[in-house]
C-alpha cells in the first residue's frame, strides 16, 4: 500500500466556494478513481484557513495520477476548481518524510 498526499491553496475569497463544490462531487470523478485500476482504499481532503491537504492510500501512484491528468472527469473537475485555486493547483504533491510504524 502507498501513500500520497498534497497541498493545494485556495484563491482568497473563494474558501466557500471551494468547500460548496466539495459537497456534491461528481459521481463520474469518483467513478474515474474508483475504476481506475490504481487500488484506491482512502482519499480524504482537508481544508483549513485556504490550505487543502489531500491524502490517498492505494496501491499504484501512477495510475491514479494518470487518471488525474488525462480523465474527462478530472478535466470537468479541473474546470470547476480552477477559479478557485491559486495557480491552477502546480506541481502539489507532497513527500512523506515520517512515518510512525
Amino acid at each position: 500500500m502507498e501513500r500520497i498526499a498534497f497541498h493545494l491553496r485556495i484563491a482568497d475569497g473563494h474558501r466557500e466556494a471551494y468547500r460548496r463544490a466539495h459537497e456534491d462531487v461528481p459521481e463520474a470523478l469518483e467513478e474515474a478513481y474508483l475504476t481506475s485500476g490504481a487500488g484506491l482504499e482512502t482519499y480524504s481532503v482537508f481544508e483549513r484557513d485556504g490550505h487543502v491537504f489531500g491524502y490517498m492510500e492505494l496501491e499504484d501512484v501512477e495510475t491514479i495520477r494518470r487518471v488525474m491528468e488525462s480523465s474527462e472527469a478530472q478535466a470537468d473537475w479541473n474546470e470547476v476548481m480552477d477559479p478557485i485555486l491559486e495557480d491552477g493547483g502546480g506541481d502539489v504533491w507532497m513527500d512523506e518524510v515520517y512515518r510512525m510504524k
